[in-house]
């Protein structure tokens, strides 16, 4: 088949490199794939080199851009539909919320005989205004009139989408998100020579986290939870992957609180380092107020990494409250110091928890896997074979 898929921007983050592992797997099986994106990158980085270098063949539009600005809209929504037609696509597959509404009403203009939208996090959200939240589920339920069917990196966005009168749940399909399961591999050595470059003493419990330091990942609540965390679990360190525009602030609350020296920043960071810093970890946090279903949860799992995680959205679905991890109630600080200050002082908690959640999230988040659901969901599609 000849397919197209389509995201807003191609920085590092969660749904990209998701697109980019559908978009290799599926050249790799013989299919002829065009990957399109508007040109901006921002402090996250960019994956346009991982795109050359692969061979995809990646097509800029430089008219689609992540803000909202009608004309420059109208305008990006003319020169898809320019796009798609010419590329006489069998399948227009989009991603994230601007590429998506836009990508499949151009597709549907350009006659695209196949119209697909992966949802790796709902466009309307519990952190966004009423007004906003009302503005894009509109947007969202005119763009699914166009789409033949859904891809959910996670039941909970089904869910979601279906309540929100989106579509009816048999056009919805759970494909988790692909990654590379055998880069995330424990490594002793690795883990001795990053807690060397931290400086961080074999007897600390480092505390993880992988995000953008910005508002709603999540940051807030756990800096209001840092005070109790070490008050009771004095071996605590913490490392923080990731940069942001918040950053300044960041720093400067955890400097009043006199902890500042206790936070490692590691700064952005390329995703292949991802593994290695993992390794250096005893316990992943991840307070983010709105995901899909976040990567770095299965990630840090994967290396054996027992997770804390606020109970929302697509987490409930790795995080297995005392097997895999602890599960707690969103905006909950002083719960989440608690898990945290529990699971530090159970070494062997942490060995079982991260040994369950390895060999759950090995079977669940394997590339190849996702790709090959994708492409059969394709073909079901296509041929009209059983129920997709």
């Amino acid at each position: 088949m000849k397919i197209c898929h389509l995201i807003t921007r191609l920085i590092i983050g969660g749904a990209q490199e998701n697109t980019l592992f559908t978009c290799e797997g599926l050249q790799d099986r013989g299919h002829e794939v065009v990957l399109m994106a508007g040109p901006e990158t921002g402090p996250e980085g960019s994956l346009w080199d991982r795109v050359d270098s692969s061979g995809l063949a990646g097509v800029k539009i430089q008219s689609l851009r992540r803000a909202v600005h009608p004309l420059q809209d109208w305008r990006c929504l003319r020169h898809l539909t320019a796009a798609l037609r010419a590329g006489r696509f069998d399948v227009v597959h989009t991603h994230s919320s601007k590429a998506g509404i836009l990508g499949r009403l151009a597709a549907r203009r350009a006659g695209t005989p196949l119209i697909i939208h992966t949802i790796h996090g709902m466009s309307f959200n519990r952190t966004q205004p009423a007004v906003v939240r009302t503005f894009y589920r509109a947007l969202e339920r005119h763009a699914a009139r166009h789409t033949h069917a859904f891809v959910s990196v996670a039941d909970a966005m089904t869910e979601q989408a279906v309540a929100a009168g989106l579509a009816e749940p048999d056009r919805f399909t759970t494909i988790h998100s692909g990654m590379d399961t055998e880069r995330f591999t424990p490594d002793e050595a690795a883990r001795a020579r990053v807690r060397a470059e931290w400086g961080v003493e074999p007897n600390r419990v480092v505390v993880g986290t992988i995000a953008r330091l910005f508002r709603n990942k999540g940051y807030e609540e756990i800096i209001a939870a840092m005070p109790r965390m070490v008050g009771e679990a004095d071996s605590l360190s913490f490392v923080w992957v990731g940069d942001g525009r918040d950053r300044p602030r960041y720093e400067q609350a955890l400097a009043q609180l006199g902890l500042r020296d206790r936070v490692h920043l590691t700064g952005l960071v390329p995703p292949d380092r991802i593994p290695t810093l993992l390794a250096g970890c005893d316990i992943l946090v991840h307070a983010s107020k709105w995901e899909g279903l976040p990567r770095a949860l299965p990630q840090a799992l994967l290396m054996e990494v027992p997770v804390v995680s606020f109970d929302n959205d697509g987490a409930p679905e790795v995080v297995t409250p005392g097997v895999t991890g602890e599960l707690v109630r969103l905006g909950d600080v002083d719960g989440l110091a608690a898990a945290v200050i529990r699971l530090a002082r159970r070494p062997e908690l942490r060995r079982r928890m991260g040994a369950d959640g390895r060999k759950r999230c090995l079977q669940m988040f394997d590339h190849r896997l996702m790709v090959s659901r994708i492409e059969s969901l394709y073909h079901c599609l296509r041929d009209r074979t059983g129920n997709c």
